[in-house]
């Protein structure tokens, strides 16, 4: 089953505020995470996320309209980071790399199930194009 872990937490601008040093280790705790998933089998994909700030919502309105306004979804005081898509055999795998995440402290991680389509509904004819 797929799931994927949200990484949530206080927005700040990581780069501004480490040495070079510290986000070398930093993102050496990240690698060394991911390259754990690839070799377990588990990583499907994942990607940290621009700051909120470069985000552009688009909103359906009640008489049927798309209204595009910059900035993210909600006001809020955390932010999406970034998001690991994982396949696992259950809800407790994903909990149990949730927990071996290296996150900061404040930080918290959402594990959602992915939906998972009944075989009827068909594949969209773009990606079984670019499946071949």
């Amino acid at each position: 089953m797929k799931y994927m872990l949200i990484i949530a937490g206080p927005e700040v601008d990581q780069q501004d505020q480490m040495s070079p040093e510290d986000m070398g280790a930093t993102m050496s705790a990240w690698n060394d995470y991911t390259q754990s998933l690839i070799e377990a089998g588990a990583f499907l994909s994942g990607e940290g996320l621009q700051p909120s700030a470069t985000a552009t919502t688009v909103r359906h309105t009640p008489g049927g309209d798309r209204v595009v306004s910059d900035g993210p979804f909600a006001e809020t005081k955390e932010h999406v980071g970034g998001f690991y898509l994982l396949e696992c055999a259950n809800l407790d795998e994903a909990l149990d790399w949730s927990k071996k995440m290296p996150i900061q402290e404040g930080n918290a991680i959402e594990v959602r199930p992915v939906m998972d389509y009944p075989e009827e509904y068909q594949e969209p004819e773009t990606e079984k194009a670019a499946a071949s």
